[in-house]
């Protein structure tokens, strides 16, 4: 069985998707671009847009009773790989914040993502 997960702290699904999905063990979030959910905001460059669409995930891990922490595995989407490593050392500075392990990660460019943002950053997390 399998819960959605909500929060205020993550934007609002803009389509037919949830936030997340709880499976007990298991939490999946949706990707996450990088609105503010408190103004709808996007930043310009790209290591603010990788740090909130970071914190988007977080909030939704949150929600579920988890932390960065908990994160084994995330996708990347990136609409410039130009932008690999600011993205790499953004990505690297959050887990480390966090005092969380680095999980597994696959990173790919795309050629457009929703709201015509630089990033989208999915997440699974584990409950240990």
């Amino acid at each position: 069985m399998s819960y959605e997960i909500n929060t205020e702290n993550a934007p609002a699904a803009i389509g037919p998707y949830v936030q997340g999905v709880d499976l007990g063990s298991m939490v999946i979030t949706s990707g996450q671009i990088p609105v503010n959910p408190k103004t709808g905001e996007v930043p310009e460059d790209i290591a603010a847009q990788t740090r909130q669409s970071l914190a988007n995930v977080k909030a939704i891990l949150e929600k579920a009773g988890l932390s960065a922490a908990n994160i084994v595995k995330t996708t990347v989407f990136v609409k410039d790989l130009n932008d690999f490593a600011t993205v790499n050392a953004t990505y690297e500075e959050f887990f480390k914040q966090h005092n969380a392990p680095f999980p597994a990660r696959s990173c790919v460019e795309v050629a457009r993502l929703p709201k015509d943002v630089k990033i989208e950053i999915e997440a699974i997390a584990v409950r240990k």
